[in-house]
């Protein structure tokens, strides 16, 4: 019994020393105004897990105006939320030193949204598309390559979805957690979703990426982000989100409790952070297959050039490891 005193006291006060231990400062910059598809993050903020990881967060929001994405290669943060895999993949193409950690999203949001008369996806070729410049650059090859949609129905989105409210014969792009429910708001009708990764379109989203020097020198920092965002995001949404929902409405007044809400139960009907390999791997997870799967569908329909080293783009050092998925209900 005296061992195991000893044991205790040692112990204890080895905890004491790990808990005296100054928090590390990080900055981790994302990539648009905070809202709920940060909520992961800033629920980790507020509740005290970043801390217990031993980490003092701040995070650096986004904008219309404000570009993080360069922040990162330069040292000016240390931890960047990036949209998708192929932003990764043109990291790679330019040579800039940056690398993915994690995929905190294992659905990209992106939709297609139309009327209510529409019944099927292909119904969408018959359509009006509004596209934005960057969409027509990306996952419309896809749909191109794919489902032999034609460029000759598509006009410019404006990010107003006044014109595809006019016009019946339309369908317009958006994200399942947001434009929908203003939709709702303003013409009170529900719009017919069709995500566009439930039709193959296979790229992660909002993804964790770091420097290079910063896996290689302080891995340990890394993993402790990495697991630390991802218990954030099990406690948004399966705990209690009032403390990460009152860090955004904070930092972006703008926000609403109601559309915060919608946002979070899309985030769960869809299974956009947790499903497929997170179910058994953990929020975050990546793997070999699915990058490779989604490379070569981006070469099919031209947007990456097929002598990519796309390996290269990421790192599955961090995750896999299941880390929180018994916060998840049973």
């Amino acid at each position: 019994m005296k061992r195991f005193g000893v044991l205790l006291s040692v112990l204890a006060v080895g905890l004491s020393f790990a808990q005296a231990q100054p928090l590390e400062k990080v900055r981790f910059g994302t990539n648009w105004v905070a809202e709920a598809e940060h909520g992961g993050f800033y629920q980790a903020l507020a509740d005290g897990t970043y801390r217990r990881y031993g980490l003092d967060v701040t995070i650096v929001p986004g904008g219309p105006n404000v570009n993080n994405r360069i922040l990162l290669p330069v040292g000016k943060i240390d931890f960047f939320m990036s949209a998708n895999t192929l932003q990764s993949f043109d990291a790679v193409a330019h040579d800039i030193p940056t690398i993915v950690v994690a995929a905190s999203f294992q659905k990209d949001p992106q939709v297609l949204i139309a009327h209510p008369d529409v019944k099927k996806f292909d119904d969408l070729k018959t359509r009006t598309l509004f596209v934005s410049k960057e969409g027509m650059a990306t996952y419309f090859q896809w749909l191109k390559a794919d489902y032999g949609f034609d460029e000759a129905r598509v006009k410019p989105y404006t990010f107003n979805p006044q014109p595809f409210l006019a016009d019946r014969n339309s369908a317009m792009q958006g994200y399942v957690t947001s434009e929908p429910f203003a939709i709702e708001q303003q013409a009170h009708f529900k719009p017919k979703i069709f995500l566009l990764a439930d039709y193959g379109f296979s790229a992660y989203s909002t993804l964790i990426e770091t420097r290079l020097e910063l896996v290689k020198k302080r891995p340990d920092l890394v993993q402790r982000f990495v697991d630390a965002s991802a218990i954030g995001w099990y406690h948004y949404l399966y705990g209690d989100s009032r403390p990460g929902n009152d860090l955004i409405k904070k930092q972006n007044p703008e926000m609403t409790d109601a559309l915060l809400a919608y946002s979070i139960a899309k985030m769960k009907q869809y299974g956009i952070v947790d499903s497929g390999d997170a179910i058994t791997l953990g929020i975050g997870a990546m793997t070999d297959a699915r990058m490779r799967s989604f490379f070569e569908t981006m070469v099919r329909a031209g947007v990456v050039d097929g002598s990519l080293d796309y390996r290269r783009a990421y790192t599955l050092q961090f995750v896999d490891k299941g880390v929180g998925v018994d916060l998840r209900p049973r």
